[in-house]
């Protein structure tokens, strides 16, 4: 018979240099319904609770989904890339689908922390693809949604799937209250396509910040010419299959004006994006 049941993982694991203990819960596949907020479609897909003895060895990796890692006890440092910051008890970090990053706890105080694996969902609050964020006014409703998931998982009730994945959804809306935060849903499809959904999700997130091209690439890691490249890729798209306007396009992918969208399109495709609307809608498209 097919088993329905979530597996509850314990697992003991040496590192040279410190040793981590830890357990790992992960949710039955299919019988947890999704999350759906006005900027984002989530699923708890695991749970797991980590604490480190001492000071260990790490290497930075990535997940298949979003991580968001609540710190509940000690201090340590997390890297996200080539970053390196500070964290401690009632800090969280959000970090997006693919990207790399690792932690390492201190001396004398080892960290401990809850991490909920998330898929559907992603941080929109730097295009680097991670947030810290200080637990304030929200740490207390935050602390007991985890503390009443953690019993979930040790007790496993009949429902505690579900009951896991609607404190997940009071953990987020508890987090869309703040003004200095803001997720949305994980786009699909090709890296390329994602940069652009990722540029033109943060600028509807942050319109009243004076952004410039190299403020946009310097969060997303990119060269800002291949951001500009992949921008053009899109409103080539945008021409094709829409009635938007030259200017709503412009707007939409993040160009500081029209005639600078119309320059710089025109160097890539030798032609103005009108003329390539035009050619485009009397013949089949690419």
């Amino acid at each position: 018979m097919e088993e329905k049941c979530a597996v509850l993982h314990f697992c003991y694991l040496a590192e040279e240099g410190g040793v981590m203990s830890s357990y790992r819960y992960v949710l039955g596949q299919g019988h947890c319904p999704s999350v759906q907020t006005d900027s984002s479609r989530a699923r708890l897909l695991y749970v797991a609770c980590t604490n480190y003895s001492e000071e260990w060895n790490s290497t930075l990796h990535t997940h298949a989904c979003a991580e968001l890692f609540f710190i509940t006890r000690g201090h340590g440092v997390f890297q996200v890339r080539q970053e390196r910051f500070p964290v401690a008890i009632n800090d969280l970090v959000v970090v997006n689908t693919s990207v790399p990053h690792t932690e390492t706890s201190q001396n004398g105080s080892p960290l401990e922390y809850i991490v909920l694996g998330v898929e559907g969902l992603e941080t929109l609050t730097d295009l680097g693809g991670c947030a810290l964020l200080h637990l304030l006014g929200e740490q207390e409703a935050v602390t007991t949604c985890l503390r009443q998931m953690a019993r979930e998982i040790r007790e496993r009730q009949p429902g505690c799937d579900e009951v896991c994945q609607k404190l997940l959804e009071i953990i987020l809306l508890r987090l869309l209250r703040r003004e200095d935060f803001a997720l949305g849903r994980a786009p699909e499809g090709p890296r390329g396509s994602r940069e652009c959904d990722l540029v033109r999700r943060y600028i509807d997130n942050h319109f009243k910040e004076n952004l410039t091209l190299d403020q946009l690439a310097e969060m997303l890691h990119i060269n800002k010419y291949h951001l500009v490249s992949r921008r053009i890729q899109e409103s080539k798209f945008l021409l094709r299959e829409t009635d938007l306007s030259l200017s709503q396009i412009a707007q939409i992918l993040g160009f500081s004006s029209l005639s600078y969208f119309s320059q710089s399109f025109r160097r890539l495709e030798d032609t103005s994006p009108l003329e390539y609307r035009r050619q485009r809608r009397k013949r089949p498209t690419e």
